[in-house]
């Protein structure tokens, strides 16, 4: 292409997103297509012969990304939302515009800086000691896997605790390691849904007495279905006493520690061998970003190392990281840009108003719930942005499925909002994640007004 050619597609395609960003609440939060037509739309036979870049932006733009969920819409409730910023929008457009890999030092000793910087600001932010090394992948199940290949390098192999409400990314990570589905124990969780200290205490004196030797505890700050968190200050104790790794799973609650309220939900983080937290989550980042951070210096490096002769000329100084040492992935992307970017450009005290408003605007949506005693029970009150509720009384569909399924998937269908379904211990009920602090009260409100104008129908669903 010449320079005016991509001047101006640069220029059209930076108006498109802005134009989402500063209309997105007027747009679907979520939107799915047919295969049939999406293939339609965007396949075909392979092309060979040149085409119309405008009309590619405008199948991208008006096909493509109109069929999607939208993280970042602001009545986006459902699963956990990646309410990305714009500057992090724009570390991303240079990260890719320069085509950066960080791979080695000799190869990107500029863009491994940032990781490094930015690795060693999560550190301080999370409490973690100095020492601390860090990486960032693509998320959080392949943060956490890497966490645990090395907590198995460090201690190696043996019994893994986790709970009936762990994230299902641990269970799926282990066994891809190789763990046998024998050694990976689950422990119940309490009225509360964290894991149970004494549960877990007897499980592991359990497996000590039948000799088999206790690796791991996967302790949930901020778990998924309810925003529980697990009595972290307690599991570090054990671990300690029983000689176990601690790893902490944060990936979408760990960053409210930086919050005076969540730091006192997120006691004993800090403790953890290893703690994981999704950037592209509660730090406002685009997909994907997971960042693992490990208490013990050159454990990463020990887990991941290679030294194939085609990498020879890559070798360094001790100071000099080649992160492709610090997890599975050889050819990396930038994503620690965004981040740099995000807080360079905002700062650290406005992305703790932004978190404590989310944290705020849960406890509204929660007082909402209970004002209306007739529609809706609370099942569990609002924890780091989540709550859930359920229908009150009962009631049943016309097609027999669990009627809070329905009302989710009709209020998607509407497009006016997302919300998700879950169960706990039995039970169905309707969820909300609020951690966009772009969501209003208004957006709550109207949500909560609409899943409530369903109930009538739903002895047609």
């Amino acid at each position: 292409m010449s320079e005016s050619q991509m001047r101006a597609l640069g220029y059209q395609m930076v108006d498109k997103v802005v134009d989402h960003l500063m209309n997105r609440q007027e747009q679907p939060a979520i939107h799915t297509g047919s295969p049939t037509e999406l293939r339609s739309a965007l396949g075909g036979p392979v092309p060979l012969e040149a085409g119309n870049p405008e009309e590619v932006i405008r199948l991208l733009t008006e096909s493509a990304f109109t069929h999607m969920q939208h993280g970042d819409h602001p009545r986006y409730f459902a699963r956990v939302p990646g309410p990305s910023s714009f500057a992090a929008i724009l570390g991303e457009w240079f990260a890719t515009g320069f085509n950066v890999n960080v791979a080695s030092w000799l190869g990107s000793s500029g863009p491994a800086t940032l990781e490094l910087v930015v690795c060693d600001w999560l550190r301080q932010l999370m409490g973690m000691p100095d020492r601390t090394e860090g990486v960032i992948v693509s998320g959080g199940s392949m943060a956490s896997l890497t966490a645990m290949a090395a907590a198995r390098t460090e201690r190696g192999p043996g019994i893994v605790y986790i709970s009936d409400q762990t994230h299902a990314c641990i269970r799926r990570g282990l066994l891809a390691m190789g763990f046998p589905p024998g050694d990976i124990r689950v422990i119940p969780t309490d009225d509360e849904f964290r894991m149970s200290i004494q549960e877990l205490s007897i499980a592991v004196l359990d497996d000590c007495g039948a000799g088999r030797l206790p690796l791991m505890v996967v302790a949930t700050a901020g778990t998924t279905n309810t925003g529980a968190v697990d009595p972290i200050p307690e599991i570090a104790d054990l671990c300690l006493a029983s000689g176990m790794w601690l790893h902490v799973d944060g990936a979408y609650g760990a960053p409210a520690y930086i919050c005076p309220e969540g730091e006192q939900l997120l006691n004993g983080i800090n403790l953890a061998d290893s703690l994981v937290l999704d950037p592209h989550k509660w730090l406002f980042q685009p997909y994907g970003a997971g960042c693992t951070l490990v208490r013990h210096p050159g454990l990463l490096a020990d887990s991941f190392a290679i030294n194939p002769e085609y990498l020879r000329d890559v070798g360094g100084d001790s100071d000099q990281v080649n992160f492709f040492d610090r997890s599975l992935e050889l050819t990396r992307q930038g994503r620690a840009v965004r981040l740099w970017t995000t807080l360079r450009t905002y700062g650290v005290h406005r992305i703790q108003e932004s978190i404590q408003r989310c944290l705020s605007l849960a406890r509204y949506a929660q007082q909402k719930i209970t004002e209306s005693p007739e529609t809706w029970r609370l099942i569990t009150p609002a924890q780091l942005g989540i709550l859930t509720f359920r229908l009150q009384p009962d009631i049943e569909s016309a097609s027999g499925k669990d009627v809070h399924t329905q009302l989710a998937a009709r209020l998607s269908e509407s497009g006016f909002a997302a919300v998700s379904s879950t169960t706990l211990k039995g039970q169905d009920v309707l969820r909300l994640c609020i951690i966009n602090p772009l969501t209003t009260k208004d957006d709550i409100n109207e949500t909560l007004e609409r899943l409530a104008a369903f109930v009538p129908l739903l002895s047609s669903f």
